[in-house]
């Protein structure tokens, strides 16, 4: 579901430049997904695992409220074709779930609100990097003919879209690593004091993530490359790059952050250098709302879901 709804992340700005053929650009995505298992440590699974709640309180009707939250959440906003964040989703949902159970006190402060924080951080950043980056490479190309500005970046695009691909995968397959990692901690199988999940858990959710990307978020795509702000494949290679490096930044510090929130922030940004007028505000309203909407809507389903468990299956 993660790779599924988060698939116009990777793919919205090199298919609405029409570089690649969107088949073409969900297979690319999904292998530089997969791929970055070999690239990224698992310091944002650690985070999600270790650094959100306290394990000792997690138990199945904790992690299963926490997937349906999240999950449900993920499913209305793919189906309306609002960008908004799995990440943020699975978080709120485990806060939910865990609140749900015990109350605030087995809340990490300090993970929670590094998140949150991130919800407002990392899409400044990709925006910054993003109006940045073609501020810089409009200097640079300044005496380029059109024709060649297009030749070259529809090639760079490629090389833009793998990095942000791996930059998604590498930050968001580890967020279900944390949770499925989480689980193990409760259950026994694992302990806190581990380096690393087991290897299954590992590949099957970075297989997992490449496999949700193959089958496309197609609604969102259509909102993230066309409906916010028209891109060439110079701007979609300075959206990508901005995002990309935004992504890599916070995987190293181990921060689970928005791939749709960076990218979001980016292609704003880019779009801000060319034509400010030309960006649908309205949208970005309606987008940033469901962004701040997202932790505590999914919260209260999760919460709702923990306690239907229970019910049942206690």
């Amino acid at each position: 579901m993660n790779g599924l709804h988060d698939a116009a992340n990777s793919i919205a700005t090199v298919v609405s430049t029409g570089v690649p053929r969107p088949s073409q650009a969900v297979a690319f995505a999904a292998f530089f997904n997969v791929l970055a298992i070999f690239v990224f440590h698992l310091n944002v699974a650690a985070t999600v695992g270790k650094g959100i709640v306290d394990p000792g309180v997690v138990d199945q009707h904790v992690i299963f409220g926490a997937l349906v939250g999240a999950s449900a959440w993920n499913v209305v906003t793919w189906w309306r074709g609002i960008p908004s964040s799995s990440s943020h989703a699975l978080i709120g949902g485990i806060v939910g779930a865990t609140m749900a159970k015990a109350g605030t006190g087995p809340l990490v402060v300090a993970g929670v609100l590094e998140t949150v924080a991130f919800i407002f951080v990392s899409p400044l950043m990709g925006l910054f990097l993003g109006s940045l980056l073609l501020v810089a490479v409009s200097w640079v190309a300044q005496r380029w003919s059109p024709q060649r500005v297009d030749k070259v970046f529809r090639r760079l695009q490629l090389v833009s879209a793998g990095l942000y691909s791996l930059g998604h995968g590498g930050n968001d397959a580890q967020k279900t690593i944390g949770v499925i990692w989480l689980l193990l901690i409760s259950a026994g199988t694992s302990s806190a004091s581990d380096a690393m999940p087991p290897y299954w858990v590992i590949w099957s959710c970075y297989l997992a993530i490449g496999l949700g990307t193959m089958f496309g978020g197609w609604r969102i795509v259509k909102t993230m490359g066309q409906r916010i702000t028209k891109l060439e494949p110079v701007g979609g290679f300075c959206a990508e790059t901005g995002g990309a490096i935004t992504l890599f930044l916070a995987s190293a510090l181990g921060i689970p952050v928005s791939t749709t929130h960076t990218i979001t922030g980016a292609i704003f940004g880019v779009g801000s250098v060319r034509n400010a007028s030309a960006l649908r505000w309205g949208l970005a309203g309606h987008i940033v709302i469901t962004w701040v909407l997202t932790i505590p809507a999914t919260a209260l389903v999760a919460a709702l879901a923990y306690g239907l468990s229970r019910l049942l299956f206690a």
